[in-house]
């Protein structure tokens, strides 16, 4: 199964539903589920950005945040130029459906879309 490596709380504000966009510097044709792998940087800028923006939502604190490993799944449906999304920072953006999160699977992250060998059930 593909992977995506995201830094937290983007990681998990994907895999929990509240961000449908992940934006990237790159194009892909890739359409189809894929695993949700947090990296082990935080980014404090962008936690503190959805603390202001985004007060409902319920984010763990920093030091609580699972990293290096699998955190959720979602469907890449679409790849847009642009948005009206306040998550859009472009210049490319992954649209991502039916987010959920998964129970944690450490292991290291890569660049671009990475090959995970991992249980369908476990996905599912």
């Amino acid at each position: 199964m593909k992977a995506l490596s995201i830094q937290q709380p983007w990681a998990w504000l994907i895999a929990h539903g509240f961000k449908p966009l992940e934006n990237r510097t790159w194009n892909t044709k890739f359409r189809g589920e894929l695993l949700i792998h947090a990296g082990k940087t935080f980014d404090s800028d962008g936690y503190d950005w959805v603390r202001e923006e985004f007060p409902e939502i319920p984010m763990p604190a920093p030091g609580d945040f699972e990293r290096g490993g699998i955190v959720g799944k979602a469907d890449l449906t679409d790849v847009v130029k642009s948005s009206d999304s306040p998550w859009f920072s472009g210049p490319v953006g992954f649209c991502l459906e039916r987010a959920q999160p998964v129970d944690f699977l450490p292991m290291p992250g890569k660049l671009g879309f990475f090959e995970v060998d991992y249980p369908q059930q476990a996905a599912a």
